[in-house]
């Protein structure tokens, strides 16, 4: 069988809560299409979030790699078209903030995802869940991660399938926050399966 690595984030800056560790925790060990999910939680932490990537791909020597990040703000699932070389942005939980820094010193400008992310989109949208591609990962910890993984991929030349989706905020989070969209926890992660079962 297949594996998945699956991986979300802690939470972060002002954000006391994260559905992508809730639905990645939930989602571990389950069998989605053909694909065996195996989860991990990243930490907030632009100097070891990569290194800790790059030793799960190491160890799990995945099939096919998805990263998860919370876009509060958004209103629908967008899968990402492509991470740039760049860390940048607010201070991570650890009180790095990186300026105009490349991830990789020898590595592309930017890589395009492996996923199908215009079939994830079609069938996020044949199922009912509000979707759309996104051509910016921003430059914080999500951008950090999803281009690390796919600068794996291109540098051992596997085959493995590489991505990023970022995800609305929950109802949970919301309340707390007062003042952004979110959507029920149940239907972030039924729209995650979703993307899964396109593999």
């Amino acid at each position: 069988m297949k594996k998945l690595l699956l991986t979300g984030f802690e939470p972060f800056l002002h954000y006391t809560v994260n559905p992508t560790m809730k639905i990645v925790e939930e989602l571990d060990g389950l069998v989605i299409g053909e694909y065996k999910v195996i989860s991990k939680i990243m930490p907030v932490d632009f100097k070891v979030s990569g290194q800790q990537l790059l030793q799960f791909l190491e160890e799990i020597q995945p099939d096919a790699h998805i990263s998860l990040g919370l876009a509060a703000g958004r209103f629908k699932i967008t899968p990402e078209r492509i991470a740039i070389n760049f860390k940048d942005g607010d201070a991570d939980n650890e009180g790095n903030k990186p300026v105009d820094e490349l991830i990789q010193e020898a590595g592309e400008p930017g890589y395009l995802s492996t996923l199908p992310v215009r079939e994830m989109v079609n069938k996020l949208l044949e199922n009912g869940f509000p979707a759309e591609m996104s051509n910016s990962a921003g430059t914080y910890l999500c951008n950090n991660v999803m281009y690390e993984g796919l600068h794996y991929a291109k540098a051992s030349n596997s085959k493995m399938l590489s991505g990023f989706i970022h995800i609305p905020a929950s109802h949970e989070l919301a309340i707390q926050h007062g003042n952004i969209p979110s959507w029920s926890h149940e239907d972030l992660k039924k729209s995650i399966i979703t993307c899964i079962e396109v593999l």
